[in-house]
């Protein structure tokens, strides 16, 4: 029997006053201070809008190591259509692939966002 996959998806809220929305979700909007919030889900695509590099482990705990040891890796922030940045873990080859306001898929949610650069995605397909 085939096994089924849920793609992931960031649920957010949404002011039904003012449209602002809100990630994660949450009960009162931080614009018009109105409990006006109802369930959202983000888009899946966006672009690198600012990002850094890890380049030493983090603090231990709560980061647990890879058995094969630390790689430095991608943060930052994912603009999408609804016009809010999340920050999420960037998978890629090269940093350089981040640049410029590189289009990026939702490949996680769990236990943070993780997005991927189209590059990333093309190869591990």
């Amino acid at each position: 029997m085939g096994e089924t996959h849920t793609a992931p998806a960031l649920g957010a809220s949404r002011c039904s006053h003012c449209s602002t929305v809100a990630f994660p979700a949450t009960g009162l909007c931080s614009q018009c201070s109105r409990p006006a919030m109802s369930p959202f889900t983000l888009s899946t695509r966006g672009t690198v809008w600012a990002y850094t590099v890890q380049r030493f482990a983090p603090k231990s705990p709560p980061y647990v190591p890879p058995a094969n040891g630390f790689a430095p890796f991608a943060v930052g922030y994912v603009e999408l259509p609804e016009g809010i940045k999340i920050e999420a873990v960037l998978e890629c080859h090269d940093f350089d692939e981040l640049d410029d306001g590189a289009p990026v898929t939702l490949i996680a949610t769990a236990p943070v966002p993780r997005f991927a650069t189209d590059a990333y995605l093309k190869e591990i397909r």
